[in-house]
């Protein structure tokens, strides 16, 4: 298991465990969709990205529950194909 998801600091971050799990599930669907990691990290494993770009306030989710970037960052989570999240 990552060892940033134990600590508190995560979860008071994006404001409670609900809201990091709904934040790294769509991110995860994003990343499995083709969208570029916004973090450099050495690894492959998907999930170690999200954390990562969460703890390096890369993206949050937005008061409609939708993932964004930092502003004036680019986004390449535009880059990918596009992905109905409103399933999820």
């Amino acid at each position: 298991m990552i060892d940033a998801l134990k600590e508190e600091e995560i979860v008071n971050k994006v404001g409670g465990r609900f809201k990091l799990s709904t934040l790294i599930q769509k991110r995860l669907v994003a990343i499995n969709g083709g969208a570029r990691p916004l973090v450099d990290v050495e690894t492959d494993e998907k999930m170690e990205i999200v954390v990562q770009e969460i703890l390096q306030d890369k993206i949050f989710l937005d008061q409609s529950g939708e993932v964004r970037t930092v502003v004036g960052e680019p986004t390449p989570m535009d880059d990918g194909p596009e992905v109905d999240l409103s399933a999820l």
